[in-house]
């Protein structure tokens, strides 16, 4: 009965399949000259084919009313979703309009344009090696033969990865990325996701496979302004495309996912010989090579066509694009238009390169070949030149790496910071004894660790002012064990350290040099030091702003230096920019250390290169033990220059480089440039820091202390005393040595005798006075002390 009244009902009515006809005319148009014609003419046969089977799945017509309402509904939005949706066909036109940005140096010198225009150069894809396409394929699209527009698997892959934490990765296909790179817009959207899956299905139904890796190897960007792979093979390696090796085509092949990473000229040219050995291997597992094949490549040496017309200091002007990246995005930094004002001084820059040059000339005998430098100012935290190596043009040596940003071992030049740690910890003073004389440190589960100082000569009891002076190691690797390897790692890293992330990978040769630096970093620590505890970040950039005038970001230089006065007159932890990551008192006091001529005398002499003439200066140098770098660095309260010698490929220098040669006459240079003319500007010392005559312990006594004044030095008001001790007592003592008995041993025979004993933090007993015998080169022969790995600081006064 209601079938029958319903029939009556809408006896005269349009049928909705009737309703649905009009609607699809609205909805697609009937012009076919109209925009998006092949696209309308999908989507009229996509809308007809789930109404038919709307009408008849449901036969009753409110059934069918309610159905077809919620697909319009849907049908419309999804139609929103794509509106203005280009065409396949338009596959090799671009409408975006880029402006190039420049990098100046502080004076408006031009270092560098990034040119926004597009450098393709298209290439006939039948002309092109097979193993330039297979590269591509196997790295970016295992898969592209088989899917349809986009990889399910490929996506569910990296979906799985990103979900784990591991290193993000995308899905997109090779289709996938011609489209977004040649029809759509740059934006990160939802909607223009759907865009790109939608034009990738039907990019598959317009072209063949080739024709699809024909146009992506012409479209897709391999870093900077070069599109395509026959511009990448002109800028890369100044060849056709079609003369690429498999050493070569591997190496471009890996550009495209990551191109300032991968990049051979950018910061880390080691990246990218990494990621060609990711696309090698993955060509042998896809079958497209042998393992014969991927070692030959692997072991090619490649030689890149570098220009060095157009820019001007490369390590510099390539860090800072990096860091304009991170900032801003490569879209931005490559068509945005940035003017970028850097706090480089490009005079001071062309006389660091000639220092640096000059150098490494009188070197060569010594198996040095390469050098770096930076110069900043640690109150500002601006960095005014920087040399990453001796040529960055010099592709034979690997010159496009920047050693500057580069992990090397830091050997001595770590003694500062530790000390430093030490004073602030409270476990040492400049003042305090330490005793220098063969020590090993035992390690549960290892070997014992028995350190040896530079020139393999020991010298008994020495002050820390004289231990960190002439640079010697054992009473460095004592001082360490009073703070501990972790309290040291974490005071460097608020310092500016930031390689040292895992505690567990170090031991007590970290005060050696053990745990590798970046120089940057080293001047950002020792930029602290100079600003008595205050760090001031440092950065290459004055200014950015775009073309029309719009500002991004400005440097407050003047902010900082008052900011800085702030924090050196109030108890305060933040100012702005900076911040508070030490106690003045104990960088104050490495600080005079380094600077003190005299403390140094022993190992390098009166009249070294670490000496700035009429002017005050701390410095510190550095050489690891293999000899592989060689370091010095030294600030004022307005400068720091930092120098290194060595070798990229890490093979080891002669002997005739040291701590008074290599990288000390660079730094004597520098220093000596940019302080020239100047007054010499003395930190102020600390209300906190005092001098008086000190006992061993590196404090003055205090009443009911019984030790006796030795030195006149500097102390900290708030420190404590060290566990260092220097006392007379009657002991036994063995006349065939001179020396007591060793702990536990019965000799017959002993005399007891008065003889000055001495105790560090870490050493219970040495006799000072005692006689030793002496080696046939007339060297003292010292007794070797163990300090057990249960070993715990005690407290000054208890036995």
């Amino acid at each position: 009965m209601l079938r029958v009244q319903m029939k009556r009902k809408y006896r005269n009515k349009k049928r909705p399949a009737q309703i649905s006809s009009r609607l699809l005319k609205v909805l697609t148009g009937s012009n076919k000259g109209q925009k998006n014609h092949w696209f309308r003419r999908i989507l009229l046969f996509l809308v007809r084919l789930p109404i038919r089977i709307i009408n008849r799945v449901l036969p009753h017509p409110i059934l069918r009313w309610a159905a077809l309402v919620i697909f319009m509904v849907g049908i419309a939005g999804f139609v929103y979703l794509l509106r203005d949706l280009p065409s396949p066909r338009k596959l090799g036109t671009g409408d975006n309009y880029a402006v190039s940005t420049q990098i100046f140096d502080r004076k408006g010198t031009l270092l560098y344009e990034i040119f926004a225009d597009e450098y393709r150069i298209p290439v006939d894809y039948q002309a092109l090696p097979e193993y330039v396409k297979q590269a591509t394929i196997s790295i970016e699209d295992q898969h592209f033969y088989n899917h349809f527009g986009f990889d399910v698997v490929g996506i569910a892959r990296a979906l799985i990865t990103n979900l784990r934490g591991g290193h993000m990765q995308g899905g997109s296909t090779i289709t996938q990325q011609l489209v977004k790179n040649a029809l759509l817009t740059r934006e990160r959207s939802f909607q223009r996701k759907i865009k790109e899956a939608v034009l990738a299905v039907i990019t598959e139904l317009f072209y063949t496979k080739d024709e699809i890796l024909e146009m992506y190897l012409n479209y897709v960007s391999y870093g900077g302004t070069t599109v395509g792979i026959e511009a990448a093979s002109q800028t890369y390696f100044n060849k056709s495309a079609t003369e690429l090796t498999l050493s070569e085509a591997s190496l471009l092949a890996g550009l495209p996912q990551a191109p300032t990473t991968y990049s051979p000229f950018g910061s880390t040219p080691e990246k990218g010989k990494e990621r060609q050995a990711s696309v090698l291997r993955r060509m042998v597992e896809d079958k497209y090579i042998t393992p014969a094949q991927e070692a030959g490549a692997s072991s090619d040496v490649l030689t890149f066509a570098i220009s060095s017309n157009d820019i001007k200091a490369p390590h510099f002007v390539f860090y800072v694009r990096d860091l304009l990246y991170e900032m801003y995005g490569v879209d931005t930094v490559e068509r945005g238009g940035l003017r970028v004002t850097t706090t480089l001084d490009f005079d001071l820059q062309q006389v660091a390169e000639a220092s640096v040059s000059a150098e490494l000339a009188t070197l060569e005998r010594a198996r040095v070949g390469n050098g770096a430098a930076l110069i900043t100012k640690p109150n500002t935290g601006e960095i005014l030149a920087m040399v990453g190596s001796r040529n960055y043009f010099d592709t034979e040596r690997d010159g496009q790496v920047n050693v500057t940003i580069a992990e090397r071992q830091p050997g001595s030049s770590i003694k500062p910071l530790m000390y430093a740690t030490a004073f602030q910890q409270k476990t040492l003073n400049p003042g305090s004894i330490l005793i220098d004389s063969p020590t090993c440190f035992t390690v549960a589960g290892q070997k014992p660790y028995c350190p040896k100082n530079y020139d393999g000569s020991f010298s008994g009891s020495v002050t820390v002012r004289r231990a960190l002076g002439n640079s010697l190691n054992i009473p460095a690797v004592k001082a360490l064990r009073t703070i501990g390897i972790e309290t040291f790692i974490n005071q460097a890293t608020a310092m500016g350290i930031t390689t040292w992330n895992d505690p567990s990978r170090y031991g007590l040769s970290l005060t050696l040099g053990g745990g590798e630096v970046r120089m940057i970093d080293m001047a950002q620590a020792f930029g602290t030091l100079a600003n008595q505890g205050v760090k001031s970040p440092l950065t290459p950039l004055l200014k950015v702003e775009d073309y029309l005038g719009n500002i991004h970001y400005e440097l407050d230089s003047e902010r900082r230096v008052a900011d800085l006065e702030f924090l050196t007159e109030f108890a305060e932890s933040q100012a702005g920019e900076l911040t508070r990551v030490m106690d003045r008192a104990p960088a104050y006091l490495i600080s005079h250390i380094l600077q003190d001529n005299k403390a140094r005398e022993r190992a390098f002499g009166s009249r070294s290169d670490l000496v700035i003439p009429n002017q005050v200066v701390s410095v510190k140098t550095g050489t690891t033990n293999d000899l592989r770098d060689n370091w010095t660095i030294g600030f004022t309260p307005e400068y720091l220059v930092a120098a290194w010698v060595g070798n990229n490929d890490n093979t080891r220098m002669s002997n005739v480089v040291s701590g008074v040669t290599g990288a000390s006459p660079i730094f004597h240079d520098l220093m000596t440039y940019v302080l020239a003319d100047k007054e010499p500007v003395w930190q102020s010392k600390p209300p906190s820091v005092s001098s008086a005559q000190v006992c061993a312990h590196g404090l003055p006594p205090t009443p009911g202390d019984t030790c006796q004044p030795r030195d006149q030095e500097l102390y900290w008001n708030e420190g404590r005393p060290s566990r260092s001790v220097i006392e007379k007592q009657n002991v036994w003592i063995d006349p065939n040595t001179g020396l007591p008995p060793p702990p536990g041993q019965q000799i017959d025979g002993l005399v007891l005798e008065e003889r000055t004993i001495y105790k560090d933090p870490v050493t219970d007993y040495y006799c000072a006075d005692c006689s030793r015998p002496v080696s046939e080169d007339g060297k003292v022969l010292y007794e070797q002390q163990t300090v057990p790995s249960d070993y715990s600081l005690p407290e000054y006064g208890s036995n």
